[in-house]
């Protein structure tokens, strides 16, 4: 009996065990299906993905080129440029000197930062790292060069109006993250790199460095690669952000470097569980609609949140702590960079590992995209009327704008068109629908039915600016005609 007991519990485990590896193997096999369906739509050059859940590393790839012109393969070797999602170690670094009580959220700047102006003297690090600041962005200014020393920039940045009242909503913007390094070279007496590296990545040998200079060559780096819509190819991006912006946008990273990354993370190793939690507390804006927590973005999925960051519409990371899931997509470039595919991967993997997390809106909205970039316009149109007409109350105003967009910076000036009168036709009380339905047909030369359209656009929006400057460009030019 005691034999047969024991023979049967073995049975038991070895059905499991099995079970669970087909299971796996299932899981595999469909992020692999998607992944490479996606780098075929979107022609990306070059991925690496990994997933972690509970703990473990279920999937690790490497997909693609990481340098074109040598036809080089990515693999675990290689480093790419994490462009804003640096900005998440630039958070855990802040917080590292919250938890060392270094450093408080409700800090003013100007206790770091000499030659504010009286407007930013209040100012706090929790505004900085919400986005809640309302300072002038930096890189908007053509006079404020990057090879300025800081008080040079600082004088010049004074000058500039705020954007809002600070506090009140949330503004992407990278004077923010300038200031928070300041922040951290004050209370450390080193560089922003060494803090960083010393403090996150004391034990890394190779596969992380700095540099906003995307047009450096470093060994085993991915390049940063933008697709040319009049050579139908991609062309290295030698944009140089300046040393000063490294902390925004400046890591390059290995995959395996940043699993160990997120292993720290999760483990308590870089802060302390309860400090870790508040940097993903929920931001309190003054306008109660804008929803953003201390440097991370809070992405609701399938009512569930998850926390994390993309960054030049390429790289993201996002964590699931609920599900004790994360998920890291970095590439080197995208044909579509602005339908954002970073953020589409990270959902609809989510869905294949968690089921819990499948969001049927999001997946309706990233098969739209799919659907108008690879079928027929037509066929692809009767596919969105018929998603609409199931669920109604489901919103892709601006998905649609943004595709229209898409395909007319891709040679399909007809095609975007028609996305665009598809999105006006589905949201006639939006001036911004006509507006880029307007500037549609100004590219195709129609400029009759453009100035109807902007003059809609108008109706509907009285303070649309660009409506006003187009509508007077096109009387100039049927007047030259005429």
């Amino acid at each position: 009996m005691k034999n047969m007991f024991f023979t049967a519990s073995l049975l038991l485990v070895f059905n499991l065990s099995f079970s669970q590896k087909s299971e796996d193997k299932l899981t595999e096999q469909k992020i692999d299906s998607y992944i490479k369906e996606v780098i075929a739509i979107n022609e990306i050059p070059g991925v690496a993905l990994a997933v972690i859940k509970d703990g473990k590393v279920i999937y690790e790839k490497y997909f693609g080129k990481a340098s074109l012109e040598e036809n080089k393969a990515v693999d675990k070797n290689t480093a790419f440029k994490l462009f804003s999602t640096t900005k998440l170690i630039t958070n855990v670094g802040i917080f590292q000197l919250i938890d060392k009580s270094k450093l408080s959220l409700e800090d003013p700047i100007s206790k770091y930062i000499d030659n504010l102006p009286k407007e930013w003297q209040t100012i706090q690090v929790k505004n900085l790292l919400s986005h809640s600041s309302g300072l002038p962005n930096i890189i908007m200014f053509e006079d404020i060069a990057i090879t300025l020393p800081f008080d040079e920039k600082l004088t010049i940045l004074s000058k500039k109006p705020m954007e809002f009242v600070t506090g009140n909503e949330y503004s992407y913007n990278q004077t923010n993250y300038l200031f928070l390094t300041k922040i951290i070279e004050k209370i450390t007496s080193l560089t922003f790199e060494d803090y960083i590296l010393q403090n996150q990545f004391a034990s890394i040998k190779s596969g992380v460095y700095f540099s906003s200079n995307f047009g450096e060559t470093v060994p085993n780096s991915a390049p940063r690669y933008n697709y040319s819509t009049e050579t139908k190819k991609y062309a290295r991006n030698t944009l140089n952000s300046g040393f000063d912006m490294h902390s925004a946008n400046g890591l390059n990273i290995t995959l395996q470097n940043f699993i160990r990354w997120n292993e720290n993370l999760d483990k308590d190793v870089y802060l302390k569980k309860d400090t870790k939690y508040l940097m993903w507390e929920p931001f309190k804006f003054t306008n109660n609609t804008d929803r953003f927590a201390y440097g991370w973005e809070i992405v609701p999925v399938n009512k569930i949140l998850s926390y994390g960051f993309t960054g030049g519409n390429e790289t993201a990371f996002r964590k699931f702590p609920d599900n004790k899931l994360t998920i890291i997509f970095l590439s080197n470039g995208h044909k579509y960079s602005s339908l954002y595919v970073q953020s589409q991967v990270v959902n609809h993997v989510a869905a294949i590992v968690d089921k819990t997390l499948t969001d049927d809106y999001y997946l309706a909205g990233e098969k739209i995209n799919q659907n108008f970039l690879k079928l027929d316009i037509e066929k692809a149109k009767q596919n969105y009327l018929t998603v609409k007409k199931n669920h109604p109350d489901w919103d892709f105003q601006y998905r649609l704008n943004v595709i229209g967009y898409a395909l007319m910076e891709h040679g399909r000036l007809n095609d975007g068109i028609k996305v665009l009168e598809l999105n006006s036709t589905e949201n006639p009380k939006s001036g911004n629908a006509f507006d880029s339905l307007a500037d549609g047909y100004f590219r195709n030369n129609q400029f009759e039915v453009s100035k109807n359209n902007y003059k809609k656009s108008l109706e509907l929006d009285p303070d649309n600016s660009n409506a006003k400057e187009m509508l007077d460009k096109i009387e100039k030019i049927l007047t030259k005609k005429s």
